[in-house]
């Protein structure tokens, strides 16, 4: 295997799972697997989410639902946003549980003269797609004439279920508009991630938590569920004045002991962390209570490496965390996001497939996708 790879905990990520279900309510839990389950590998992430009773998959694309199929997913799978009329075949192919928001793509589905369940998007707030609430009704109305598309659910989506407390409820209100016209007997989902932490009372039957599974948001009581472990390729002493990397915008201040790790942007690394992110490695690994040796990254983030300046000479064989399972401001991916100036949500989808990955139940491996 590569020496460079992600480790997903599966215990963290039931943590977070039952946390945010507990908080809403117990209500059901759609999880949220698009983009590579946000960056973590979505069949494996799929399946562990399965395993712990989640109501089904959520996804954004087609392709992302042919790769949970062709893995032996056969759960629900949702597929979020706007359905584009010309993924209708594909939509009865996959088997796959629909967002409408549009007429067009309704008739397309409708046309291919098979029974598909759907939902219904309505935009509330967001301005993105979705049905107007005050057209709820007309909705209604027209969807009792396609014979063929059956509404199992209804949702929309919070825009700053995190800050604006106003413009969510003003959501909330236009929601429960929408509640009223269709009436009791269907799948009704809101909540985020935010909402359901935040807003816990409009559970309604289900919440669809994303970066929350994944436990980027700190101060919340969730666990981040990766990290990302390297061994270096090389290891080396560079005396003082020697300029390091692209651009040479590191310079050795003395005798430095320099590693090489093969890792770099096209890993997901940001390459705008240089001279500010740190690695970290524990000397004594064994011991009661380790403690980890803090290094600096130095010189530019190349495309497949990075420099870290070190203490003292290692071994090929020394792991480092590249990236930790917590909240560092310089070591973590929401401490990268802080860096850079974005969310944890971009450099998690970031990780790149190249990436091997290991999944761990109560420490042992359960599976590997290399």
């Amino acid at each position: 295997m590569r020496p460079a790879w992600l480790e997903i905990n599966f215990d963290a990520l039931a943590h977070n799972f039952n946390l945010i279900r507990a908080r809403a309510g117990n209500v059901q839990v759609v999880g949220v697997v698009k983009a590579n389950a946000y960056g973590h590998g979505a069949v494996e992430v799929g399946k562990e989410l399965l395993r712990l009773g989640a109501w089904g998959l959520a996804v954004a694309t087609t392709e992302e639902a042919r790769q949970l199929r062709k893995a032996g997913i056969v759960a629900r799978i949702l597929l979020m946003g706007s359905l584009h009329p010309q993924q209708a075949q594909e939509v009865v192919e996959l088997d796959l549980i629909p967002s409408i928001s549009t007429l067009e793509s309704a008739e397309a589905l409708n046309a291919l003269g098979k029974p598909v369940r759907v939902h219904l998007e309505f935009d509330t707030g967001m301005g993105r797609v979705g049905f107007q609430p005050q057209e709820a009704a007309l909705v209604k109305e027209r969807f009792a004439r396609y014979q063929n598309l059956l509404i199992q659910g209804i949702y929309s989506h919070f825009a700053d279920a995190e800050e604006d407390e106003p413009w969510t409820r003003e959501q909330t209100a236009q929601f429960q508009q929408v509640r009223r016209v269709f009436g009791p007997g269907y799948f009704y989902h809101l909540c985020n991630t935010a909402g359901a932490l935040n807003y816990s009372a409009y559970g309604f039957s289900a919440v669809r938590p994303g970066i929350g599974l994944y436990g980027l948001l700190p101060g919340l009581g969730l666990k981040p569920i990766a990290r990302l472990l390297a061994k270096p390729t090389q290891v080396k002493a560079l005396p003082a004045g020697r300029r390091i990397g692209y651009g040479g915008l590191y310079t050795t201040q003395g005798l430095e002991w320099i590693a090489t790790l093969p890792v770099g942007y096209a890993d997901g690394m940001p390459r705008l962390v240089f001279n500010r992110a740190t690695v970290r490695y524990y000397p004594e690994p064994e011991a009661l209570n380790p403690q980890p040796c803090i290094c600096p990254v130095v010189g530019r983030v190349s495309m497949d490496q990075i420099t870290v300046k070190i203490p003292a000479p290692v071994s090929l064989d020394q792991v480092f965390e590249v990236v930790t399972p917590d909240f560092d401001p310089t070591s973590s991916l929401w401490g990268w996001a802080e860096l850079t100036g974005t969310v944890s949500y971009e450099p998690a989808v970031r990780l790149s497939p190249r990436l091997p990955r290991v999944y761990l139940r109560d420490g042992v491996e359960v599976a590997r996708v290399e």
